[in-house]
């Protein structure tokens, strides 16, 4: 199993880095760029505002099914059947409720007219996820891999001709932006439809209530928790926006959008840690295997690069969000370096988190959720009138440290796990190594070289240091499958 995430954590990563750059900063930064910040502001506030509620497009059916295909492989085909027809009723009540709620909380004709696609979108994301629960499920990394890359792909192919070329006039809107992406997770929902019906060997469609109903009642935590999540992850641009007056609204969301769009970039390459951890961890925990090794170099392989960007970020974030963006630069900079600090608390959920999802402790996750979306939500109501989108950005953290915190509590707790304080202390001895190169660095003239000697020096501490051992991942690759 360790050689399995291992091998298949390089070729996600390759693919990733190949693909998710272009995505980031070639296409949404010149978006960003292109359409201004307050354009840009209500594109992002609309796509959160889809986001929170897209848990009803799945009640955790996903998490779910990954779990369950990963132990039970031959129950492929009979989920199938009736969650496909379940997944399209799910759809309807989704666009409905956002409807319903978006035209409480005062959306004009534009915003609901952007809103309309963007719950589309969530539809096509949503059931192409599910799909690729079954191939992940059935341990079929490298399919699962290139499904992953598959829609960011045929986004930079139709962004690139809307942006870089004269077909269409040379103008672009956000709009278009929504449109291209609309076409673009069409495409891909449909190829891994047809790749999981080929495992499957067909498929009958069924509404089948009863049915349904064992499966939602099996699934309803897995849907709570990730809502409760989603709340404390994305309701931060939403109440940016509504709570503020207009203009200043849609700029400060713009201004968090710069800032949280690198967080978010970082955070999908933290998501295929978990994605391909839940399945694994899911049947080594029915086989009664023992996790501690697995989750140690999970763990490590996340954490160091996690705690580099998060320091990096604090001492270069002028700079960075400076190469990369056209406005407000001075105020998005200190936001980006809250929000990542924030993403090493983020990277220790991504392990200790899919650990107890796969484990089925949904009970205690759910409350660990219910209090950080409390907390979020009490801590933007009292920051965001006072400091805007800094307080937003103060609110995230606090959230993400406290619930990182209790998860690797509960996970203590519940698999007996001893404290390894030696890790501990090697964590907290590269973190002030980090922090202290990131200062040396800042005694070089060009700032790209200054940087790039930080995260240098710091990688190459964590392999003399022997926190990351390349003895033991090469042993992990070469040796022989169970």
């Amino acid at each position: 199993m360790k050689r399995k995430f291992v091998t298949n954590l390089l070729l996600l990563l390759f693919l990733n880095l190949l693909i998710k750059p272009f995505w980031i900063f070639g296409i949404d930064r010149t978006v960003q760029n292109v359409v201004g910040a307050e354009s840009y502001g209500l594109y992002f506030s609309l796509l959160n505002f889809s986001i929170v509620l897209n848990i009803l497009l799945d009640l955790g059916i996903t998490n779910f099914n990954n779990r369950n295909i990963a132990q039970h492989s031959h129950l492929l085909q009979k989920y199938l059947n009736n969650i496909v027809g379940l997944k399209f009723l799910l759809a309807v009540g989704y666009a409905f409720v956002c409807l319903i709620v978006a035209m409480v909380i005062g959306y004009n004709e534009v915003q609901l007219h952007l809103l309309l696609f963007l719950i589309f979108n969530q539809f096509l994301i949503s059931f192409t996820f599910y799909l690729r629960s079954n191939i992940s499920g059935l341990h079929l990394f490298r399919t699962d891999s290139l499904l992953s890359v598959l829609d960011r792909s045929l986004m930079i192919v139709f962004c690139s001709v809307l942006l870089f070329t004269d077909c269409f006039g040379g103008f672009f809107s956000i709009t278009w932006f929504v449109y291209a992406q609309t076409l673009a997770y069409l495409f891909a929902a449909l190829i891994t439809f047809f790749t999981v019906l080929y495992y499957a060997r067909g498929i009958r469609i069924k509404v089948d209530l009863k049915y349904i109903l064992l499966i939602l009642r099996q699934s309803y935590p897995f849907a709570l928790l990730i809502l409760l999540m989603s709340f404390y992850n994305r309701i931060d641009s939403v109440m940016l926006e509504r709570m503020l007056p207009d203009p200043l609204g849609k700029q400060q969301a713009g201004i968090y959008a710069q800032a949280f769009r690198l967080l978010d970039a970082f955070a999908m390459f933290g998501a295929l840690f978990a994605g391909l951890l839940l399945p694994i961890f899911a049947r080594m925990i029915k086989q009664r295997d023992d996790l501690g090794q697995l989750i140690q170099i999970a763990f490590l392989l996340i954490i160091v690069p996690a705690i580099l960007v998060g320091v990096a970020a604090n001492f270069y974030g002028f700079e960075i969000m400076n190469l990369l963006y056209h406005e407000h630069v001075q105020e998005s900079a200190p936001i980006f370096g809250i929000l990542m600090i924030g993403f090493i608390c983020i990277a220790t959920t991504y392990i200790f988190g899919t650990l107890l999802t796969a484990n089925g402790s949904l009970k205690q996750l759910n409350w660990m959720a219910f209090s950080g979306m409390i907390i979020n939500v009490v801590l933007n109501l009292i920051l965001i009138p006072q400091i805007q989108a800094t307080g937003s950005a103060y609110a995230s953290l606090v959230t993400q440290l406290l619930t990182a915190v209790a998860q690797v509590a509960i996970a203590v707790s519940i698999f007996k796990m001893k404290v390894n304080y030696l890790l501990i202390l090697k964590i907290t001895g590269f973190t002030l190594f980090a922090i202290l190169a990131a200062k040396l660095s800042l005694l070089i003239d060009n700032w790209a070289i200054g940087f790039a000697s930080m995260i240098i020096a710091g990688i190459s501490y964590a392999f003399v240091s022997r926190l990351i051992s390349l003895k033991a991942l090469f042993q992990i690759l070469t040796e022989k499958q169970a």
